[in-house]
């Protein structure tokens, strides 16, 4: 058996984004926080109305996925397929870019909290220009998992096995065949969860410390801070004297080269210069 152990840090950075939405983004600050296959991890959380009012009007992506992870609030989804979706506490939606899409997620709240995450997800160069999509995923069709300790885990996306048994997410299909869970643990709560020994995986507290690795060796990481982990097939994640929330990513690498242009992520220079020259022509998707 080979423990996972804390292997670095990336520190969510206070930015804004859309019609300025405030937030917190660890992965995707720079070209150079990635964990392939995830390219950027976004959390917004604020009761200002001030701090989210604006969303994110319409704008385009070709070339990734997203999801969209609601803890409190109320967002809607629009898009140039005619699709609308809306995205409530509790909830999810994953959306595939593809070779294109134009969307827009605007709050349908002028008060009271909005809190949830975003996460970019990269396609492999084959699957790059399919099809756009997307499904929106209700709270009540989220699987939650109560631990022997008190914890629970949602499924989110991916296959996970605990406590010896396999348990399918709300969301699959992913390409990167990603694992996405959001963990709770009450105070001196301790999750294991076996994971290919090969895949990137990291962590992201947003609430509490956690601690993380084998018993007598283990490793702080403090809330909003994604905590990159090293590769093995078991992870450890144990709370100290107070309850701890975090979210737990892991997918299989793509280990190919990434062209980014804003919301465009390509493998090549050229593929970026012809999807912002389909976008200024309307022919993005």
């Amino acid at each position: 058996m080979n423990i996972r152990i804390l292997q670095g840090i990336i520190p969510g950075i206070a930015t804004a984004d859309g019609g300025g939405v405030k937030l917190r983004r660890s992965l995707g600050q720079s070209q150079a926080h990635r964990v392939d296959p995830f390219l950027m991890l976004d959390e917004f959380s604020s009761a200002n109305a001030d701090d989210y009012i604006a969303g994110f009007p319409q704008h385009p992506h070709r070339g990734f996925e997203t999801i969209t992870y609601m803890l409190d609030g109320h967002m809607l989804h629009q898009d140039h397929l005619g699709n609308r979706g809306d995205l409530k506490g509790g909830g999810a939606q994953w959306m595939t870019a593809g070779r294109g899409i134009i969307h827009s997620e605007m709050p349908q709240q002028e008060s009271g909290r909005m809190r949830g995450f975003q996460l970019w997800i990269n396609l492999p160069a084959k699957e790059k220009m399919k099809p756009a999509s997307y499904q929106d995923i209700q709270p009540e069709a989220m699987p939650w998992l109560t631990l022997a300790d008190g914890g629970s885990v949602k499924l989110i996306a991916g296959n996970a096995e605990i406590a010896g048994q396999v348990y399918a997410g709300a969301i699959q299909g992913i390409s990167a065949d990603a694992l996405f869970l959001d963990v709770r643990l009450p105070a001196g709560g301790h999750f294991k969860l076996p994971l290919p020994y090969e895949y990137n995986a990291f962590v992201y507290p947003y609430e509490g410390q956690i601690m993380i690795g084998p018993q007598l060796a283990q490793q702080p990481l403090p809330p909003q801070q994604a905590g990159l982990l090293s590769l093995g097939d078991q992870l450890e994640i144990w709370a100290e004297e107070q309850p701890v929330a975090f979210l737990l990513l892991a997918g299989r690498p793509l280990g190919e080269q990434i062209v980014q242009h804003g919301p465009f992520v390509m493998n090549t220079q050229a593929e970026i210069e012809q999807a912002i020259a389909d976008y200024k022509k309307g022919q993005l998707v």
